[in-house]
């Protein structure tokens, strides 16, 4: 390959990483979202780079689109702009850094037992854009990515609904002081 890939796919590599960090990193959800977006045109323009347009037009309308919408709305709604300054679960820290190097050992588990690297640009057979084609190979040759990804989306979502849930108000009284004024 050219060394302009190389450079090339290396600034989109860094852009990539570095858009992560700060989504990760951020204390305000705002700009933890700005940061997603993008971390999402980073990777639509390596997937128009890598010579698939229809994957990176899918990129920036559904998700830098029209999920970003949602959640910047979700967070403007539901006030959760800042993150609290203490960790609101003991210990949240030390878990999510094992479960980091979990699944970066599994990602270089996966990169040893695949084998040889894709190139790019290579031709495709005109069979392989039907939904039977796709599903085999989705669902055999690529089942652990596929996971991996329907786990972060997971935890995304779990993530975002603990980040703008409420404290419950505390009840003045229970059931049984509301019989006793009831009585009296």
């Amino acid at each position: 390959m050219d060394p302009i890939f190389y450079l090339i796919y290396g600034v989109l590599a860094f852009v990539i990483v570095a858009s992560a960090v700060g989504l990760v990193s951020s204390r305000n959800a705002i700009y933890a979202a700005l940061f997603l977006v993008l971390n999402f045109m980073t990777v639509a323009l390596l997937y128009i780079a890598l010579g698939a347009p229809y994957i990176a037009l899918a990129q920036v309308t559904v998700y830098a689109g029209s999920i970003m919408v949602l959640f910047l709305f979700a967070i403007m709604l539901l006030g959760g702009e800042k993150l609290p300054l203490a960790e609101p679960i003991r210990g949240q820290r030390a878990f999510a850094i094992v479960l980091a190097a979990i699944f970066l050992a599994e990602m270089a588990l996966f990169v040893v037992m695949r084998g040889s690297p894709v190139i790019a640009g290579q031709p495709v057979d005109p069979a392989f854009s039907t939904p039977v084609t796709l599903g085999t190979l989705l669902f055999e040759g690529y089942l652990l990515p596929f996971e991996m990804t329907a786990g972060l989306l997971l935890a995304a979502t779990v993530g975002a609904i603990f980040l703008t849930r409420q404290p419950r108000p505390e009840r003045s009284g229970s059931g049984s002081s509301m019989a006793a004024k009831g009585e009296e």
